[in-house]
């Protein structure tokens, strides 16, 4: 696998529609994807002493959290307004080789800052609801 280029590793929103248009949220230095699993644990007497786990059984999970510079871009403030209303939409990842994950997902976090004569930054975190698909 050849090594990858971090800016190319992109965030994007929906646009609402069906299906959805995806527009990179603009201003983005750094981002991160988490898949998470949660193990449902079957060991029995039988299991020899080693512990058995339960395959596709469990609560799985993408998390994504991102920093980044404020540029005011129509995708800053689409996710804005997901942030203050609660609302899920479709966000897309997508990676330099071409791979791309798609799924809904709530901002369960969005926090600004911003020191006098310098940028304005911002953080925010994502959390899926239901499936994500992996294109």
């Amino acid at each position: 696998m050849a090594i990858e280029n971090g800016s190319a590793f992109l965030l994007k929103v929906g646009n609402g529609a069906a299906p959805p248009t995806y527009q990179t949220v603009a201003g983005l230095r750094t981002t991160q994807l988490s898949v998470n699993g949660e193990a449902v644990n079957v060991t029995t007497k039988d299991s020899g002493g080693w512990r058995a786990l339960l395959s596709g059984a469990g609560v799985r999970s993408v998390s994504v959290s991102a920093a980044g510079i404020f540029t005011g871009s129509a995708a800053e403030v689409r996710v804005r307004g997901h942030a203050l209303a609660g609302t899920i939409d479709d966000y897309e990842l997508s990676f330099e080789s071409g791979e791309r994950m798609r799924g809904r997902f709530l901002v369960t976090r969005l926090d600004y800052a911003g020191d006098y004569n310098g940028e304005r930054n911002y953080t925010l975190s994502l959390e899926s609801s239901g499936a994500v698909a992996s294109l």
